[in-house]
């Protein structure tokens, strides 16, 4: 008797699931492009321009180095893109505008919509990361080398740190005050983009082993060993310590998260 109903429900929940998800989708890639790609590549643009190019072509940096902080830019850009965008409209959501009661009543469970605002946000990180490539290829000096590049690894690390970088926006958007955010990503961003092994491979920080042993409390560290093992370098984590790292990361922030959301949603 209790059986026909149940994958009408799951097919219902589906539905919907994939309307929210493609409505937002659509409003990102369709109205808000340019806006999206200009607060998404601008500081990793500049960093590229900047460390890959102006620095080797004054002798301040080796030539290579462009080629070498490529993945880490790439890594940097997944994740704190996802962050931002799942932190910020979390925040508003719940404070300003109580867009979130209206998801809500959507025919999904709590968890539902926190989950489908993890996959736009991961997505938004994923495309931002990914347009690095062409636009790498056209800044540093000797282009893009892709020779010893997995793509399929690639792909996974991208998309681990996009997921990462949303559970862990997830955790700051449902955890802090609105009058509080802007002060907790100046203090949250700026050791994660430092101490996540974006800009020097791990293992040169052997002689600054203190250091070395700080960076792996920051998941972006495993994101950037990951895209540097995908192109082939010849020094980075472990494959079994980077992939324990990111589902690490994604489990623990993800769980906080999901108990954060459904307490602003019960609220």
């Amino acid at each position: 008797m209790s059986a026909t109903p149940v994958p009408a429900a799951h097919g219902t929940r589906r539905r919907a699931f994939l309307a929210i998800l493609g409505r937002d989708l659509w409003v990102t890639f369709r109205h808000e492009p340019v806006a999206f790609l200009a607060q998404a590549l601008l500081q990793p643009l500049f960093f590229l321009f900047v460390f890959g190019r102006v620095l080797p072509e004054i002798g301040a940096a080796q030539g290579s180095y462009g080629s070498a902080l490529l993945p880490g830019v790439m890594a940097m850009t997944a994740v704190t893109v996802s962050l931002q965008n799942m932190a910020l409209p979390l925040v508003i959501d719940f404070s300003f505008t109580k867009e979130i009661e209206d998801r809500l009543l959507a025919p999904l469970p709590v968890w539902g919509v926190a989950v489908e605002k993890l996959i736009h946000a991961a997505l938004r990180g994923i495309v931002a990361a990914a347009v690095l490539l062409p636009l790498g290829e056209v800044v540093l000096p000797g282009g893009v080398h892709l020779g010893d590049t997995s793509p399929l690894a690639l792909v996974g690390v991208i998309v681990g740190g996009a997921l990462a970088g949303g559970t862990l926006g997830l955790v700051l958007g449902t955890a802090v005050p609105p009058h509080r955010i802007n002060i907790v990503f100046a203090v949250v961003l700026t050791p994660l983009l430092f101490t996540g092994a974006t800009f020097y491979p791990w293992a040169a920080l052997d002689s600054l082993r203190w250091f070395q042993i700080v960076t792996l409390v920051n998941p972006l560290t495993y994101v950037s060993e990951g895209s540097r093992a995908a192109f082939g370098a010849p020094e980075h984590l472990a494959s079994w310590a980077i992939a324990l790292g990111m589902v690490a990361s994604i489990a623990v922030f993800g769980a906080f998260g999901l108990l954060g959301f459904r307490r602003r949603a019960v609220d």
